[in-house]
């Protein structure tokens, strides 16, 4: 399965962006999401992910209340809506299929090149 990160860019400290997961339609529907950033000389992290099952949601501490998962329709996307952004969410965001359980989502699959978002004034 072959997703595809998009959306990042260059955004002032208190600032919004929304990145984009495309893949095929059933790729989307049948497959369990995450997002995982990986910040320069740190190691990947988990960040948000939503079940295929019943479209739950799990948010890393760090972004809780901040970031937002969900799937659009329209757009045929699995969209990370990230508000009120600080310095420290500068990182390389990848969207990947993972294996949903209670507390994590178990990344499996291809990552892609991932897209750039830093946080700076």
């Amino acid at each position: 399965v072959q997703l595809v990160a998009s959306g990042g860019g260059l955004v002032q400290p208190g600032g919004s962006l929304r990145l984009d997961c495309t893949g095929s339609k059933t790729a989307l529907e049948v497959h369990s999401i995450g997002w995982f950033r990986q910040a320069p000389g740190k190691q990947r992290e988990a960040v948000s992910s939503i079940s295929t099952y019943d479209s739950s949601t799990l948010y890393a501490d760090s972004v809780q209340g901040r970031f937002t998962i969900a799937r659009d329709k329209a757009k045929n996307s699995i969209y990370l809506q990230m508000n009120s952004l600080k310095p420290e969410d500068t990182a390389v965001y990848y969207c990947v299929t993972c294996h949903f359980k209670t507390t994590r989502c178990v990344p499996y699959g291809s990552w892609d090149q991932g897209t750039q978002v830093t946080v700076s004034s």
